[in-house]
């Protein structure tokens, strides 16, 4: 998965045309703040976080020429590893000096100290950006819960996306005077809601591979044996969970309903983009029958 030195990421190899116009973004090429928010929404805006490949029992490949071939040329979605690689090949293609980092997923379960209960594994991937003295925090593959665009990486951070709103708050270590993580939150109607907790060691695409297994295979994995779709837009956010459709409106409404087995296909390129061949629709409509 590696590229030559100086190409971590693979931003040499990228086809950054073909990425740029599946997403949309026909804006400036430069390392700067305005690009990394616009390439940020522009992403999440077009490529839905989905594990389609995990439910029909087939291995999820995280070379770059695989997840082009993928997410840009056939119209479909990725996991939280395959989003996360082909935004970081587009950001160093573009010259961004960035750290990939895993985070601890809550999903809004209280904060779990050593020796207390179960702590989850560090499965989920982002980017740590540094630009100007400062670090930008940016997540394209967090699915319906995603930021809409990159926040500032300090300690009590609070803001508004498109009536949506995010926080950053440091939690305490585990023993007296020590820091623990920032934990990126979510307002709801009954109050803040724990996304995850944010890493600080760096991570490379070698990595990704060792947590794409664990997140794929393993029987305690949230996305083991079961469909997860998401998308995150500024009106609403949809979540397909096996054959439920859940629409949340920034009010915190929700709609839910159950698609038969044979609407899923039409339903993941209506709302979705997610565009399957015949035998993948087959296959996936087999799956729920």
């Amino acid at each position: 998965m590696g590229g030559p030195i100086g190409s971590v990421w693979g931003g040499d190899r990228l086809d950054l045309d073909a990425y740029l116009a599946r997403i949309g973004y026909a804006g400036e090429r430069a390392a700067t703040p305005e690009v990394l928010r616009a390439l940020h929404a522009a992403h999440i805006g077009s490529l839905a976080f989905e594990d389609l490949e995990v439910v029909l029992g087939r291995p999820v490949r995280l070379d770059l020429e695989s997840v082009q071939a993928k997410m840009v040329r056939r119209r479909r979605g990725g996991t939280c590893c395959e989003q996360t690689l082909l935004y970081a090949a587009a950001l160093e293609a573009l010259g961004f000096t960035f750290t990939a980092t895993a985070s601890r997923v809550r999903l809004g379960e209280e904060r779990v100290r050593l020796g207390e209960g179960r702590i989850r594994p560090a499965t989920h991937v982002s980017l740590r950006v540094e630009l100007g003295g400062e670090e930008w925090f940016t997540d394209v593959g967090f699915g319906a819960e995603c930021l809409l665009e990159p926040v500032r990486l300090r300690d009590g951070v609070v803001v508004r996306q498109a009536g949506w709103t995010y926080g950053l708050v440091r939690e305490a270590g585990p023993t007296p005077g020590t820091a623990g993580p920032l934990v990126l939150r979510r307002l709801r109607g009954d109050g803040w809601f724990d996304l995850y907790a944010i890493g600080t060691e760096p991570r490379f695409p070698v990595d990704f591979a060792v947590t794409s297994h664990f997140t794929s295979t393993h029987p305690r994995s949230p996305f083991h044996q079961r469909l997860l779709v998401g998308r995150a837009a500024a009106g609403q956010r949809l979540l397909l969970h096996n054959t439920e459709l859940t629409r949340t409106l920034p009010d915190f409404t929700e709609e839910r309903r159950q698609v038969p087995a044979g609407e899923l296909p039409a339903l993941l390129e209506r709302e979705f983009d997610i565009v399957l061949g015949a035998e993948d629709s087959a296959a996936l409509i087999a799956c729920y029958e």
